[in-house]
């Protein structure tokens, strides 16, 4: 009784403050924002909001966004965990300057990054011309999306994964390997459900950031309705037109779809801890 109060005593400052900070914090900067806009929401009738949903231009905005957001999320898990094994299980020179390389999307403010990727992939840019040579157009089309998401979004996966497999003891893959796994089931068997919570989360991650990623596209997509419109930029022009309620039904599906997925990948998250074996 003495030592669980002196326990008590010592844990600073205290779990009824952080927790009544915590929940106050989370309300004000979080749940009360979303609360206004499901709220906003509810003044459409479903015959109102159905008809702004199956809008052909809101369509077709929504399978941009989310659809290269799933596909750039893919890459960078498969680009993002390839990029982390060089970092963290090989010594070669200038591996502290690529590894703060991986740093510069977070860092850099979003309409920078499209400028630059703009300037790099235009007909006459660096990339854009030979590519241009070759018949392949990537600035002002979906393809410069795709490639935005991806500039942006390989952050979240490296960091993600990076720290869990500087954890990972490479002596275990030494003892796969005395017990006669090759390489491949080494990874599948061994590395991979080690790493699978956090590959995960880097996917979410990366895929939240492209699907709610606004200053970096617009200069690099062309923004034509029906083919390279995002839904954020529908979203700001349904404000400028004072169409709020196109808006406000918009911006909902993205929150919703944006939280199941999530909360998806979450739910595979713990299964996927569930099953690593203790050590």
């Amino acid at each position: 009784m003495v030592s669980a109060f002196a326990a008590r005593r010592r844990t600073l400052p205290g779990f009824g403050l952080t927790m009544g900070l915590t929940l106050s914090w989370l309300s004000v900067i979080i749940l009360i924002p979303l609360a206004g806009l499901f709220l906003k929401s509810l003044e459409l009738s479903p015959e109102q909001f159905w008809t702004i949903l199956s809008g052909r231009r809101t369509l077709n905005a929504l399978r941009v966004s989310f659809g290269l957001a799933f596909a750039a999320a893919c890459v960078n898990l498969v680009m993002g965990s390839i990029i982390v094994w060089a970092l963290v299980r090989y010594r070669f020179p200038g591996r502290r300057l690529f590894d703060a390389i991986v740093d510069v999307p977070f860092a850099l403010p979003t309409a920078v990054a499209g400028v630059a990727l703009t300037a790099l992939f235009a007909e006459k840019g660096w990339l854009g011309a030979p590519l241009a040579a070759l018949g392949i157009k990537v600035a002002f089309t979906p393809a410069g999306i795709f490639v935005a998401m991806i500039f942006i979004g390989i952050p979240f996966v490296v960091r993600t994964v990076q720290p869990v497999l500087q954890d990972l003891d490479p002596e275990i893959e030494e003892a796969a390997g005395s017990l006669g796994a090759s390489r491949w089931q080494t990874v599948i068997r061994v590395i991979l459900p080690s790493l699978a919570p956090a590959l995960l989360t880097g996917f979410a991650l990366a895929f939240a950031r492209a699907v709610g990623e606004y200053g970096s596209v617009i200069f690099i997509a062309g923004n034509l309705p029906n083919v390279s419109e995002i839904a954020p930029l529908l979203i700001v022009i349904r404000l400028s037109e004072f169409r709020y309620a196109d808006a406000t039904a918009i911006a909902m599906v993205m929150l919703v779809v944006s939280f199941v997925i999530i909360f998806a990948v979450n739910r595979l998250q713990r299964w996927a801890q569930s099953r690593i074996p203790a050590r």
